[in-house]
């Protein structure tokens, strides 16, 4: 038996490993096509249907390799331990870890407020069949509005409830804009893990006389784990996007994707500058859906067959 078990582990680390290789393979494609293009494509890409004499006509189908448009890879790395803005300014990297702080903070804060709010509607959706009718269909639709039109409406909401008196700060409004994202994804994993279990388990609950809350606690929420677990690690990339969307919509400073503006902004004199903030972006990403894997690892017992 402990052979059977020190067989089956040594399988797991080795499928980390593998994907940990594809990952790093994946990575190392997406670097070489970046500088195969580069060097093949045209100077100024690919435009159809533009009407000579007229700027800016047409559309552009492959994008400009030159160096303003598309820095070489070992640029935009070169470019992460210059000074940010020239002088005694830190190397871009450190004002990139930085601001990825301040945005990493106010997205978790905006996964927790979705988690809570998504478990919550998931939890009255199994419950009551009449209400699953009604909300999931309005819970599809939330996630059809553009949310850098819904930012700044957020923040509006923010300003009134600041200026009667309240307290609002800018950060919460980006915080409920993460939670926006964050919460669909654990609504539809919890309502799906919470109908889960087999229906002769079910009956077997109702044989011993539980009533909800005992079947709820008992069978329904650990047959949600494997339905939840990929909907959190989805929130939490979810929480990210929201927070640098929100950030560039209503202009908070401090975050990284205020930060981004403004080196895009500078992109004609700079332009590998822009790429630090936007790998940070992605890094951020991964760390918080990475984060999530270590509440799996308290879970691991009720993670069989997790949904992909």
């Amino acid at each position: 038996m402990r052979a059977v078990g020190w067989s089956a582990k040594r399988q797991s680390e080795l499928r980390g490993w593998v994907a940990a290789g594809w990952g790093a393979l994946g990575v190392l494609a997406v670097l070489v096509l970046w500088e195969l293009y580069k060097f093949l494509g045209p100077a100024e890409g690919v435009v159809v249907g533009s009407v000579p004499g007229e700027a800016g006509s047409g559309v552009m189908l492959l994008p400009r390799t030159h160096d303003r448009a598309m820095p070489h890879v070992w640029d935009m790395a070169a470019r992460l331990f210059a000074p940010t803005s020239g002088g005694d300014t830190p190397p871009l990297w450190v004002s990139v870890a930085g601001a990825a702080l301040v945005t990493l903070g106010i997205a978790a804060i905006g996964w927790l407020i979705g988690v809570i709010v998504g478990a919550a509607l998931g939890l009255v959706m199994q419950r009551w069949q009449l209400l699953e009718w009604g909300l999931l269909p309005w819970i599809v639709v939330s996630q059809i509005v553009p949310l850098i039109a819904f930012a700044p409406v957020v923040n509006a909401i923010g300003n009134q409830i600041d200026r009667g008196g309240g307290t609002w700060p800018q950060w919460l409004s980006v915080a409920v804009i993460a939670s926006y994202l964050a919460f669909f994804p654990v609504a539809i994993g919890m309502l799906r893990g919470l109908a889960s279990p087999d229906r002769i388990h079910l009956d077997l609950m109702r044989s011993y006389a539980a009533g909800y809350w005992p079947t709820l606690v008992r069978l329904r929420l650990p047959a949600a784990v494997p339905h939840l677990l990929p909907a959190l690690r989805l929130a939490a990339a979810n929480a990210v996007l929201g927070a640098v969307v929100a950030e560039v919509s209503i202009g908070m400073r401090g975050g990284i994707g205020r930060m981004l503006i403004q080196l895009a902004g500078q992109a004609s004199s700079d332009p590998a500058a822009p790429w630090g903030p936007t790998f940070g972006s992605i890094a951020l990403g991964l760390i918080a859906a990475g984060s999530v894997a270590l509440i799996g690892l308290g879970l691991a017992n009720y993670r069989r067959g997790e949904a992909a």
